[in-house]
Formats: structure tokens, sequence, C-alpha cells
């Protein structure tokens, strides 16, 4: 169960890492823009803001990361938790799929990890 715990939760430090390059790069590109479903001119009004939103995600990732390379359970409970509140904070105000593709993978890791404790 170690194993899973700790695949699962260099997934989700991925998953952000992935986040952000979408975000902070490519948001005015067609993945960014697949993502967002925004036209060329909402995409480049909102770059900045989804920029900001890509840091946060590059946050994410690379406090998972540290909680990974250091083996600190603590470290990746607080940042998957993180992951979740951010997932649930995106689905009541920006989309639904944010559950889905964040929060779910989050709470999976989550579980996975305190299983393996």
């Amino acid at each position: 169960m170690h194993t899973v715990a700790l695949v699962l939760v260099g997934l989700v430090a991925a998953l952000h890492a992935y986040f952000l390059v979408l975000e902070m790069f490519l948001w005015q590109r067609p993945p960014g823009r697949a993502l967002s479903g925004f036209d060329a001119d909402t995409a480049r009004l909102t770059a900045p803001l989804a920029a900001n939103q890509g840091l946060y995600n590059g946050f994410l990732a690379a406090g998972l990361v540290w909680g990974l390379v250091i083996g600190s359970l603590a470290t990746q409970v607080f940042f998957l938790v993180c992951v979740i509140v951010a997932g649930v904070f995106g689905a009541a105000t920006a989309n639904r799929r944010i559950l889905l593709a964040q929060a779910l993978p989050g709470a999976l890791a989550l579980a996975a990890a305190l299983a393996a404790a």
C-alpha cells in the first residue's frame, strides 16, 4: 500500500505541474483555450489571472514533491488537503469538472497515504 500511496501522491504532483504549464504558458494557445473554453480575446484578457492560478498549482506540486523527497507524511497530508480544498472551492465557484480533475485525485492520494501510514 505504501508504494501505491507514493505513486498516487506523485501523480497528483505531476497533475498540478501540468496545470502550471497549461495556465502559465499555454493559456492563450489551443491546449489552454480548450481547457477554459475561452475565445482568443477572453484568453488574452484572463491570461494574467490564469498565470497566477498556475503559479499556485506549481506550489502545490512543489509541496507534494518535497513531501515525497523528505518522506514526510505530514507534509504530504498538508498539501493533499490543500489540493482537495482548492478543488472543492474551484468546483463550487468556477466549474464542477474541477472536482473530478483536482479534488478526487487528491482525495484518493490522501486516503492511500493515510491507509499506508
